[in-house]
């Protein structure tokens, strides 16, 4: 009947701590799924590829301050308590993909609009690099020893879930608009709404507990005076803080935004595919995907999190060049340089004084054949799209749920993994920063500079230049493997968390 109401109790946890995660999560992801759309509303229209490039820097800015939210956020929750702090960057995130929803273009600020932006920007990831480490540390403190894999891995796949539903509500937003109103307004709608759900959470977590090893620690006067410096200053800490970055986190972080991003972007601006549809099996393999990240955590309590972690990281290293040559050639066939050919921009009159002009869409099908679709009665450009079926559609979901596969491998113990290796009055701080270094800095980059090098390199004329920005993430993640294999020991873990 205790263990009964134990578990009860951790899935109450669990569940709260979840929501507010995935909420967060969205309100991050939202930004990255419309990289696109708002390259064009926020940036200069002029040179379309600078725009794009200029949209990937910033949302790679809310990643690189991630490590500062996560020294500022980490040294509250270890002061003053886990459950205070992430309310507060729950609060802090949501308002400001609300405002993000509210900024003008730039057509009507000018260089105000990417400014505003960025501020935002900076201030969701401050905020995310505060929740995290949070919501693991409290899930972690209230789990049983020998089961904090599986309980911190339901953590885990709140981010997954994140982008799957940023993807759902921007998919159903483009159903119920037309083409032209989601071009003007209906972009706005994903952020604006996250400000519902962010009060739904807030209602939640407030009821909440502080975690039981916290509180105890307080009682005791055990609770650290200057978590920055005895996590930091202490070259004993200081010495698992390097490892944990060099040795599994960076590696992780990498990994985790190949399969989920950089994927996207390559179905995109790569293969050309549709982009409606590349959200799709997208979405379609994270759903099939996302349960994986408890059975990794499972396992982790078993065999340990050290090589399960390394096992996604080294396959990643061999075979991302493959696996990314066969997602481009399902879509390089005789069309591939017609349509290459037709991304030029022109107009289309469609009446005799030519007054009026007409945004067209031209579809290909994987068969070969292709359609022109008048989409709009204004003045536009024409632009073309991939859209695959039977087969190819189904390989293309397989490949990208191998990507996912890995995440799950690298991402669902290293929650417990990181908690472990820290002592109860300074591991808010200790273990947020090396997670958010590595997912901030090594991952979050990920986008603009694997971009910059394909962009170079298709410049060049190399014929496989979409593979060149896959050295990025194959060359992290082997430094890391090689790391982590030689100075991980299972010593480093505690078992019992006080």
């Amino acid at each position: 009947m205790q263990e009964q109401a134990s578990k009860k109790g951790i899935w109450k946890v669990i569940g709260a701590s979840s929501l507010g995660t995935l909420i967060e999560w969205y309100d991050f992801f939202i930004f990255g799924s419309l990289s696109i759309v708002i390259s064009t509303k926020f940036f200069p229209s002029d040179n379309p590829t600078a725009a794009f490039l200029s949209t990937l820097a910033t949302f790679a800015a809310g990643f690189v301050v991630r490590p500062f939210g996560a020294l500022f956020f980490g040294r509250l929750g270890d002061l003053i308590g886990r459950k205070y702090t992430f309310m507060v960057t729950l609060m802090l995130m949501g308002g400001a993909t609300f405002l993000i929803g509210c900024i003008p273009s730039y057509e009507s600020i000018g260089f105000l609009a990417p400014l505003i932006v960025l501020i935002l920007r900076l201030l969701q990831g401050l905020a995310l690099g505060g929740e995290y480490g949070g919501a693991a540390t409290y899930v972690a403190e209230h789990a049983p020893n020998g089961e904090r894999g599986y309980w911190t891995s339901w953590i885990q796949t709140t981010a997954t879930f994140g982008l799957f539903i940023s993807l759902v509500v921007i998919l159903l937003t483009k159903l119920v608009l037309t083409e032209a109103q989601f071009d003007h307004w209906g972009w706005r709608v994903p952020f604006l709404l996250s400000i519902l759900m962010v009060y739904v959470s807030y209602l939640i977590r407030k009821n909440m507990d502080e975690s039981p090893e916290f509180k105890k620690a307080k009682a005791e006067g055990k609770t650290s005076t200057n978590p920055l410096k005895e996590s930091f200053g202490n070259k004993y800490n200081l010495k698992f803080v390097l490892l944990a970055l060099f040795g599994a986190a960076m590696g992780q972080g990498v990994v985790w935004y190949t399969g989920q991003f950089y994927s996207m972007s390559f179905m995109k601006t790569v293969m050309f595919l549709d982009s409606d549809q590349a959200d799709i099996i997208l979405g379609i393999a994270l759903l099939f995907g996302t349960p994986i990240f408890v059975v990794f955590g499972r396992l982790s309590d078993k065999v340990g999190r050290k090589w399960v972690m390394l096992t996604g990281m080294l396959l990643a290293v061999l075979t991302y060049r493959p696996i990314y040559q066969a997602m481009y050639q399902i879509t390089n066939s005789q069309n591939k340089q017609e349509l290459v050919d037709k991304r030029t921009e022109t107009i289309i009159p469609v009446s005799a004084d030519n007054e009026h002009e007409i945004k067209s869409l031209t579809r290909y099908y994987d068969d070969g054949s292709h359609s022109i679709e008048n989409t709009d009665t204004v003045k536009g450009t024409s632009k073309t799209a991939i859209f695959l079926a039977g087969s190819n559609y189904v390989k293309l979901i397989a490949l990208i749920f191998i990507q996912i596969i890995y995440i799950t491998l690298v991402y669902g113990p290293i929650a417990a993994f990181l908690v472990e290796i820290f002592p109860v009055k300074i591991r808010y701080t200790s273990m947020s920063l090396p997670y958010h270094i590595g997912n901030g800095i090594f991952g979050g980059l990920l986008p603009a500079v694997s971009t910059y090098l394909a962009t170079n390199a298709k410049t060049a004329a190399d014929p496989t230049f979409y593979l060149e920005g896959l050295w990025y993430p194959i060359i992290i993640s082997a430094v890391c493997f090689v790391i982590g294999a030689l100075y991980i020991n299972k010593n480093m873990v505690a078992k019992d968390l006080n």
